[in-house]
This record gives C-alpha cells, structure tokens and sequence, in this order.
C-alpha cells in the first residue's frame, strides 16, 4: 500500500506545484483568468497559490511523517472543493467553452481524497 501512497502523493504534489507556482507569482493566464473571470483580488489568487505550495510541500514530507501527508492532502482537497465552488457560481460548468476546466478541480478533490485514505492505510 506505502507504494500506491508514494504514487498518489508525488503526483499530486507535481500538480499542487504546477498549479501553485504560477498564481503565487501572478504569472501566467491563470492567475490573470482568476482575477478578471472570477473576480478575485491579486492577494486571494496569490494566497491560494501559496496554499498550494504549502500542500506539495507536506505531500512531500508526508512520504516520511504520513500524519503531515495526510493533512496536506486533506488540505489541498479542501482548496478544490474551494474552486469547484467558484467555478459554479460564475458559472463554468453551464457553458461548454469553460467546462473542460472547471472539471479539473474536481477530479482534483477525487485524488486528494484518494492519496489521504491511501497514506492513511499505508501507516
């Protein structure tokens, strides 16, 4: 189970990284599709980001302390929930231009969850 765990928690941590970087940045269209499409201040899409950050960095210790790993996966599931919220309210999931990546945050949220039960069962 330790090497589904490690599977699920780098891969996430790659993804927390490549999502986390750039909006706390403000690089990139992402950062700048937040702030104009959302509505969201430089500081809120600069924040998330560094949670972000945040979450890699405990996937990636959490492959030694697996309590760490655990809450850094519960977090960053959290931070999707977040998103999927906002993408609903503005929206994205009604219109077909935008629904390719609103659905990112979701499946998201599926394998955060699935990297805490996995750490979880691995200890």
């Amino acid at each position: 189970m330790y090497i589904t765990a490690a599977i699920f928690s780098v891969l996430l941590t790659l993804v927390a990284l490549g999502a986390g970087v750039p909006k706390a940045l403000l690089k990139g269209d992402v950062s700048a599709g937040l702030q104009s499409h959302m509505g969201l201040s430089a500081g809120m899409v600069r924040f998330i980001g560094l949670a972000e950050v945040a979450a890699a960095v405990g996937l990636a210790v959490g492959l030694f302390w697996q309590p760490l790993g655990i809450a850094a996966a519960v977090g960053f599931g959290i931070t999707m929930i977040g998103a999927v919220a906002f993408h609903a309210k503005v929206g994205d999931y009604a219109n077909p231009d935008t629904r390719g990546n609103a659905m990112a945050p979701i499946v998201l949220a599926l394998v955060a969850a699935a990297t805490a039960a996995t750490v979880g069962l691995a200890m």
